[in-house]
């Protein structure tokens, strides 16, 4: 499958397209992030949708309700469902709030968020990814994130202990980059990096080494850093010690 590409996400580089390209910009970057989310159990199945989760090996209804903020009783009625015992791998489930990270590597990508940094309603301990001189976005749609700028070769390290789920070039405007996943909540962003050293569905350790600083796509040598919570973006600065 060709990997597709996009316009630079709006608010990286503001004079690399008009205002009227906005929408259009990040409705191509959800379908990017949504061919990410190919289940890897089985490369036939097709992706679910937004509302739609599919089950995997080692799944419960509890542990389905968790991830997406919603009661077991609430999933049961939303996929009328009469034993909360009797859900099969590979079937899909209507939940709340669209797709949300799993086991099997599934991830939808969230509308982006303007406006004043915001924080998560509960906390990550999480280490800085990169030493160098730091500063936050200066636009509206990339507030919330952290730019990190030092040596090229400057080593990028995961915030958290978690899952990589994309680990590549694909998206126009970030080069090479990496998402991890952390829990059914937190994930992280790391872009413009010059090489990337871990694969997708590779689990990292705290504090590992998983790419090398660069300025792919990028005027300068730098790292952005981005924090997620349920898909929405929050103020990074806020749990970095």
């Amino acid at each position: 499958m060709p990997t597709p590409t996009l316009p630079a996400w709006p608010g990286r580089f503001e004079y690399t397209f008009s205002i009227a390209s906005f929408p259009l910009a990040w409705a191509r970057f959800f379908a990017v992030l949504t061919m990410v989310a190919l289940l890897a159990a089985c490369g036939t199945t097709k992706p679910v949708g937004v509302g739609e989760y599919r089950v995997v090996r080692g799944d419960t209804l509890t542990k389905i309700a968790q991830k997406h903020g919603q009661s077991v009783s609430s999933l049961k009625r939303l996929n009328k469902l009469k034993d909360a015992d009797h859900i099969r791998v590979g079937q899909v489930l209507k939940v709340k709030g669209g797709a949300a990270p799993s086991t099997s590597g599934t991830y939808t990508a969230p509308a982006p968020v303007s406006g004043p940094s915001i924080a998560a309603p509960r906390s990550i301990n999480l280490v800085w990814p990169a030493e160098g001189k730091s500063h936050r976005g200066t636009s509206a749609s990339n507030s919330q994130a952290v730019y990190i700028a030092a040596a090229e070769g400057t080593p990028v390290k995961a915030a958290a202990n978690g899952k990589v789920v994309y680990a590549g070039n694909g998206l126009r405007g970030y080069g090479n980059m990496l998402i991890v996943n952390h829990d059914a909540n937190f994930l992280s962003v790391y872009a413009h990096n010059k090489d990337l050293l871990v694969k997708e569905g590779a689990q990292v350790r705290q504090g590992q080494t998983i790419a090398t600083m660069g300025h792919t796509e990028s005027n300068t040598v730098q790292l952005y850093f981005e924090l997620r919570y349920n898909g929405k973006a929050v103020d990074a600065l806020r749990y970095l010690p």
